[in-house]
């Protein structure tokens, strides 16, 4: 059903409170004096400007982080001190849900219950999970060959450059802030252009919760001019990045290029949902509905190829049909609405690109495949049968509500068809058999494999990519490993031989 409602009376925007650049604890303007422009994807309409960041501004947020690391408390801190000074800042975050929710659904489209109820308390468990562990970071004592004892210590990174995405711009900020604050490092954050909002805020509550000046700052600004110079700037230690594959490219160049500091890439992805015949169909079809057109398509582990074996195929394909004609499109601060708008017009046009590609290739579109309504960035949520393997839309991310419908007959098949992409980000399989479920979950190259569930994740499950979707992992005590470093000490257990 397409309810495409723009009149607004669902929930008044907030008021947005923060629109400067966060350096040293202070909200400044850029050097440059330049803005760029916020806008709603529900309308089109302009929101806020916000102050554009630059090389100069970076710069000044590297050296405040780099001086609060080298000279400052927070890496000194003992981690009991630093996980007391997160709870604060996660208790600041929970009082402030509704005006965060908020502003990630005025500037990225996102629906205004799933942030109250999915996105935001997920945020609070990541930076309450990391300020638990920020007093459970340990080195190892070492028994050495020969007259000789070691230990190795662990110890922060040093300068954190984070840069998030779009899609998900408060889970994605304490996905990377959290576990390097446990470690003790400082950090620039350098949101997506398109969603500054909700980044500014946190800044703003950390400062509140006590974490001191220098160790978080936010600079918004855009890729190739803030972006760039965080990933090539020859003070920075470490970048994290989530977001393309092209990008995560040319981040990498830049950290070889300059210092040769370290780089964690979390990029895209085209994972495969594989239904076998035993499956309970009306589950099946839930989960392959969500996993495409949840937060309008716009997630990197969207299940965007989905395989269904020959045969429920027919009946399956019936029925996915019927369910898509049901997900309700419309203004995403209406509680009934299940698919916001995209982000921005770019991404409003790249998908709607991919659907005319589709129909050119051959692929047959069952259901969707336009614009909906008049205003705004909405698109139906769009499925295609007869999908061949070399397609573009089966092996491009398209980032949006467009599933490739596939058919398969033998285990091996499904095996072979999931591995051939170029990513490896997650992948699903629906089945009751135990011996089918290991085996596949065995076979296909991804990070994360859900079985009979999809979009489950928990702050205690490492995440992260195999081959073109990254390297390192976030969530898990695996991502306070991405934070630090190993030093080794090793003293003799009598007099130094050497004297």
């Amino acid at each position: 059903m397409m309810d495409h409602n723009h009149n607004g009376d669902f929930k008044l925007p907030p008021e947005i409170k923060f629109t400067k650049l966060f350096i040293n604890g202070q909200f400044v303007d850029s050097v440059s004096g330049k803005r760029m422009e916020s806008v709603d994807p529900r309308s089109g309409q302009v929101i806020a400007e916000v102050a554009e960041g630059d090389e100069a501004d970076i710069d000044l947020a590297v050296k405040a982080a780099r001086e609060a690391f080298d000279h400052g408390k927070w890496p000194r801190m003992s981690g009991f001190e630093r996980g007391r000074v997160m709870m604060k800042f996660a208790d600041l975050v929970e009082e402030n849900i509704e005006e965060l929710a908020a502003l990630d659904s005025l500037d990225g489209g996102k629906l205004l219950s799933s942030g109250k109820i999915v996105d935001l308390p997920h945020c609070i468990h990541i930076l309450r999970y990391y300020a638990g562990a920020a007093d459970k970071i340990h080195g190892e004592t070492l028994k050495l060959a020969g007259e000789y004892q070691g230990y190795t210590l662990q110890e922060p990174i040093g300068v954190v450059g984070h840069i998030i995405p779009w899609n998900y711009p408060s889970t994605m900020f304490f996905l990377k802030v959290s576990p390097a604050l446990a470690a003790g490092c400082t950090m620039v954050v350098k949101p997506a252009e398109q969603t500054p909002l909700s980044a500014l805020f946190y800044a703003h509550l950390a400062n509140k919760a006590g974490i001191p000046d220098g160790v978080i700052n936010v600079v918004n600004g855009f890729g190739h001019t803030a972006g760039a110079a965080l990933s090539s700037h020859m003070d920075v230690d470490k970048i994290s990045f989530t977001g393309s594959t092209e990008t995560g490219r040319r981040v990498m160049e830049a950290a070889a290029k300059s210092n040769l500091k370290s780089v964690s890439l979390e990029l895209g992805g085209k994972s495969p949902l594989i239904i076998f015949d035993d499956a309970d169909l009306d589950m099946a079809v839930a989960l392959a509905r969500v996993a495409i057109f949840y937060n309008k398509g716009e997630i990197c582990v969207a299940g965007s190829r989905v395989y269904v074996q020959e045969g429920i195929y027919d009946e399956f394909v019936k029925k996915a049909a019927e369910s898509a004609q049901t997900w309700k499109v419309g203004d995403p601060f209406d509680p009934t609405v299940q698919q916001g708008p995209q982000v921005d017009k770019a991404q409003f046009d790249k998908v709607l690109s991919y659907i005319e590609l589709g129909k050119k290739e051959g692929a047959t579109l069952l259901t969707g495949g336009k614009p909906c309504g008049d205003t705004g960035y909405y698109i139906q949520p769009t499925i295609f049968t007869d999908v061949k393997e070399d397609m573009k839309i089966a092996q491009d991310e398209i980032f949006g509500p467009v599933m490739s419908l596939m058919k398969f007959k033998t285990i091996e098949e499904a095996i072979d068809k999931a591995n051939g992409t170029r990513y490896g980000l997650a992948a699903g399989i629906v089945t009751k058999d135990l011996n089918i479920a290991n085996r596949v979950s065995r076979s296909v190259r991804a990070g994360t494999i859900w079985i009979n569930c999809y979009f489950a994740f928990d702050p205690g499950c490492p995440f992260g990519g195999f081959k073109m979707s990254g390297f390192g992992r976030d969530l898990g005590m695996h991502a306070i490993n991405k934070y630090m470093q190993v030093k080794s000490v090793v003293t003799p257990l009598h007099s130094s031989p050497w004297l």
